[in-house]
């Protein structure tokens, strides 16, 4: 791998350090990370003001992240707690965990665990204390025995991922507090260094027991056409998946020798019980649907969030340019206007699967997290839903995303929505046979047009019911 300022953050993000080193100094936001928060202290969390200079203000002005969030689910629950009509409850061993989760709508059976020392609370992490990851549609929670911080990362519609703390102690008070510089040193593309955006990350980090990297080991981020069997290192697996391979499960105590790691692999496993004490946590599961769907939205959440920051950024600088109050982007010049739509084009690859291996083996999870997802809907008059799993050949029966209903993607600017759905149009309809789209068939693409065409109304409205062909 080249080594660049962000093949050296990511490594930094999974090394047990008491301290942060290397690129992310040359930020003087990062000065913060090198206090790192360790169980038991949550006085160490500092949240930086939300309104102090970031760098995302001078590189995206059109985007504002440093003002105060609104339209997203935590900003949300904070100002119903302000006005009384919700209290967290406290509940042991957990603290404000289950009653965050019950208020976020978001189900336990999402729980995924991860022991890559990949936190804020990186000390407290270990094959022993993995930390629990919680998510929905738009919000993750994170939360770890012994420690007193509960970490929130949340898609607001108009900033972007956002980044939230919670004190976690008997009488704490009930404010979502949002961090900023900490947690963007490493969920940023440059760590905050000038020209990054910020992101979600998912890594697979090759690690020991302790949380460390191997010797001779790696990190990086997943990406939709990771194959499977270099997914999930640092992370416990539970669930079936055939003679399919990944990096899950692999316990290897400190050591200063290299690892061969085909060697140690452990796959299909119900559960966690046994690898660690998994009484403090609300389920003894890391299940294989919900890292599957974990990884596809984390991929749509950060291309919309790419084209918010980067093409309205262009955009905006080519109309002051010209002393015009807007530019359109098919009038814009010609380096803008192909950066522009290869970022839309992104947008739709992402949320037609390109590229993501097919499955070799029939997945099925343990948790009852499929269930719960599927039940989230919406259904088109014959029942069908884009929430539909498949979890034979590949992750969902009707291959387009369900993130086409969230909150991020209808608040895309008119012009790139037109150009999505016209897109989508054309490839469901079959006039675009291009082979990024050949996994779809004549009858992927015809059910996935009458679906959305039912359970969209601004799709059917623009494209027309005429658009798709036979």
């Amino acid at each position: 791998m080249q080594l660049t300022r962000k093949t050296a953050k990511l490594a930094l993000a999974i090394t047990a350090l008491a301290a942060v080193q290397g690129g992310a100094a040359e930020s003087p936001e990062a000065e913060s990370v090198q206090r790192p928060i360790t169980p038991n202290s949550v006085r160490s969390f500092d949240a930086v003001p939300a309104n102090s200079a970031l760098r995302y203000d001078t590189d995206y002005p059109v985007i504002g992240y440093s003002r105060t969030p609104r339209h997203n689910a935590v900003a949300r629950l904070q100002e119903r707690i302000d006005r009384g009509e919700v209290r967290l409850e406290y509940r042991e061993p957990r603290g404000y965990l289950d009653s965050l989760l019950e208020h976020l709508d978001i189900d336990p059976s999402s729980q995924t665990l991860l022991y890559s020392k990949t936190s804020l609370q990186f000390l407290a992490i270990n094959a022993s204390t993995p930390r629990a990851l919680y998510f929905n549609e738009d919000t993750y929670v994170g939360w770890i025995p012994g420690t007193d911080l509960l970490e929130l990362m949340t898609m607001d519609a108009e900033l972007g991922p956002v980044f939230y703390g919670l004190a976690n102690e008997p009488g704490a008070e009930q404010k979502l507090v949002r961090e900023t510089s900490r947690c963007l040193t490493c969920h940023d593309t440059y760590g905050m260094m000038g020209g990054g955006v910020p992101r979600f990350l998912l890594l697979s980090a090759t690690v020991d027991t302790s949380g460390a990297l191997l010797p001779g080991g790696r990190s990086f981020e997943l990406e939709p056409d990771t194959p499977m069997s270099e997914r999930w290192a640092g992370w416990f697996v539970t669930g079936r998946h055939g003679s399919m391979e990944h990096l899950g499960n692999i316990l290897i105590p400190p050591t200063r020798e290299p690892v061969d790691l085909t060697r140690v692999r452990r796959g299909n496993i119900d559960s966690v019980d046994g690898l660690f004490d998994v009484k403090p946590y609300l389920r003894n599961t890391s299940d294989i649907v919900a890292l599957l769907v974990f990884e596809h939205q984390v991929h749509v959440h950060n291309a919309i969030t790419r084209f918010n920051y980067k093409a309205r950024t262009f955009l905006a600088q080519e109309a002051a340019n010209r002393g015009q109050a807007e530019v359109h982007w098919q009038d814009a010049s010609p380096r803008i206007r192909t950066g522009v739509q290869r970022m839309m084009d992104q947008i739709v690859e992402t949320m037609f699967f390109v590229g993501v291996p097919e499955f070799t083996d029939e997945i099925q999870g343990t948790s009852g997290f499929d269930r719960w997802f599927e039940s989230r809907g919406p259904t088109d008059p014959q029942g069908r839903s884009l929430r539909q799993l498949d979890l034979r050949t590949r992750l969902l029966k009707y291959p387009l995303s369900y993130m086409v209903y969230s909150a991020e993607f209808d608040a895309l600017p008119h012009f790139a929505k037109t150009y999505i759905y016209g897109r989508f149009a054309e490839v469901l309809s079959g006039r675009d046979q291009s082979g990024k789209f050949a996994h779809l068939s004549a009858e992927d693409r015809r059910a996935i047009f009458e679906i959305l065409t039912a359970t969209k109304p601004e799709f059917a409205e623009l494209v027309g019911h005429s658009s798709a062909g036979t």
